[in-house]
Parts: C-alpha cells; sequence; structure tokens
C-alpha cells in the first residue's frame, strides 16, 4: 500500500523544482497521487477495509489541501501539475 523509495525518488526527480526538492507541493502532491492509486487497487480486494479507507480519505483531503494552496498561489502551476498527473477530467 506504501510506495518503495525507488518510485519515491523517481517522483521527486519527475516533479521537483530543484535537484533535491522534496517539499513543493507539485512533489506532494504527486506522492499522494500514487498513494491514494495504490490504496484504490487494495480496495478492489478488500472492500471492507474500513481502516485503511479512513487513511484514503485523509490522504485525499491533505491532497485538496495542497491543491487549492497551489491553485491560490500560482495558478499556472496548478493547472501543469493537474494536467500532468491526469486530474480534475
Amino acid at each position: 500500500m506504501s510506495i518503495t523509495a525507488e518510485k519515491k525518488q523517481e517522483l521527486i526527480k519527475e516533479h521537483g523544482r530543484a535537484k533535491d526538492d522534496t517539499g513543493s507541493p507539485e512533489v506532494q502532491v504527486a506522492i499522494l497521487t500514487e498513494r491514494i492509486t495504490n490504496l484504490t487497487e487494495h480496495f478492489k480486494t478488500h472492500a471492507k477495509d474500513n481502516h485503511s479507507r479512513r487513511g484514503l480519505l485523509m490522504l485525499v483531503n491533505k491532497r485538496r489541501s495542497l491543491l487549492d494552496y497551489l491553485k491560490r498561489e500560482d495558478a499556472q502551476r496548478y493547472s501543469d501539475l493537474i494536467a500532468k498527473l491526469g486530474l480534475r477530467k
């Protein structure tokens, strides 16, 4: 359900604004999106796992907050990110 260190480094490299950028909203949203995707796959086989469902809801809320912040601060970065990650279809 969690992501591997290699996958996390790949996401940081792809979405980071600098070489070792781990704190920018783009990187945080990309990592949260990967974790949300993994949990969504988990629920296809474990439909009654309500403890993990609570964690999923917290991840979705955190991602929403970060996206709201990014949209408020820099709308161009926000639109680039959602296009890159395939959100808001």
